[in-house]
């Protein structure tokens, strides 16, 4: 929900903000800035978009099977060195 809401306030943003631009005046710093303002207004509610799509769940997925196996990786490595700790301690 709150994609879709950021979204939409970008959207709102690039429509009033658009058509009172003057972008057609040449190549001077108000009109660079226009440009460039619109661009990112397009980056941000393209990465909404990408979101509320759900374009990476699977990769999501995988990286957070990734993380919880070198989670239990580090934590066998840790208890094995205890075990050994202990087992150096009782001589």
């Amino acid at each position: 929900m709150k994609n879709i809401m950021y979204m939409g306030l970008a959207l709102g943003m690039l429509f009033y903000a658009v058509p009172r631009m003057d972008i057609r005046s040449g190549f001077t710093l108000p009109t660079i800035f226009g440009i460039v303002w619109v661009m990112f207004a397009l980056v941000i509610i393209a990465a909404h978009l990408h979101e509320i799509l759900g374009v990476d769940d699977e990769t999501k997925r995988e990286l957070a099977k990734v993380k919880h196996m070198k989670k239990w990786q580090l934590e066998q490595m840790l208890q094995g060195k205890r075990k050994m700790l202990q087992f150096k301690k009782m001589r």
